[in-house]
């Protein structure tokens, strides 16, 4: 990918105690309640956390797209094992990471300015869940729906790791992206219905010698079968349920020093 030529720089929106991210009027990116900058506000991005039923203790997690970090911010906090790495190609939103309280670099969190499509063949069998979403205000770009992209980033996990894509119901290229996923995941593909509006968040699992019997692919087999809870409802209120116990575990943790019990 290359940069868009000429296109205004991403705006920021504070209204009370919410700030959101705006690639164009309107079309909110990211928001964050400035009372609680780790909470996730939008329903897809609480959708986009279920890989944690896929990966419960995942130790590298790859994010495409920084936003406003809604979920960089979340992981970072509620999962304390994992290293993030988070490939942004906008300078101009990596320019905007203190007003959305994203973290600094450190021993665990980094964000990297980077084409994702040139950064992940790099990334070998190194992460166990790949999150893409990496949206402009054009919408997703055609290169992070590409055959050769989902190719390398099957490559980039290791067996049993999940990549969990981004994409939209009404997106005219959404039927030919699944076809791509599927392929290059030799069909390990799921979704749960109804979690997140026109947003559907779709999970592939890596397969493998060593992912034979997995969790990973035990889990995608099951949400496969019955598109998740066979309710809608019931997938919306799972994702909240997710969220949830990530933050009350974390909770624990830290009033016990660190041991969960």
């Amino acid at each position: 990918m290359t940069p868009p030529a000429r296109r205004p720089p991403p705006q920021v929106l504070t209204v009370g105690n919410t700030r959101r991210l705006e690639f164009t009027p309107g079309m909110v990116q990211s928001e964050m309640r400035l009372s609680r900058p780790d909470q996730l506000v939008l329903s897809y991005n609480r959708a986009m956390m279920c890989f944690v039923l896929f990966q419960p203790q995942p130790q590298h997690i790859v994010m495409v797209g920084l936003g406003g970090g809604s979920l960089a911010k979340f992981c970072y906090r509620y999962l304390p094992q994992a290293r993030i790495t988070v490939l942004e190609l906008d300078p101009a939103v990596i320019a905007l990471r203190d007003q959305f309280a994203i973290p600094p670099d450190d021993a665990r969190f980094r964000v990297v300015q980077a084409d994702a499509v040139a950064y992940m063949p790099a990334l070998a069998r190194s992460a166990d869940v790949l999150l893409v979403d990496g949206f402009d205000a054009d919408g997703l770009p055609p290169a992070l729906g590409s055959a050769s992209f989902y190719a390398d980033s099957q490559r980039a996990l290791r067996p049993g790791g999940v990549l969990v894509a981004n994409l939209f119901s009404y997106d005219p290229n959404y039927l030919p992206m699944l076809k791509r996923l599927r392929r290059a995941f030799r069909g390990r593909i799921c979704g749960f219905t109804g979690i997140a509006g026109n947003n559907r968040i779709v999970f592939a699992v890596k397969g493998g010698a060593s992912a034979a019997d997995s969790p990973a692919l035990a889990m995608q087999r099951r949400v496969a079968r019955h598109g998740g809870l066979r309710l809608p409802p019931l997938n919306w209120l799972l994702a909240h349920w997710v969220v949830l116990r990530l933050r009350l575990r974390q909770r624990r943790a830290e009033r016990t020093g660190g041991v969960v019990i």
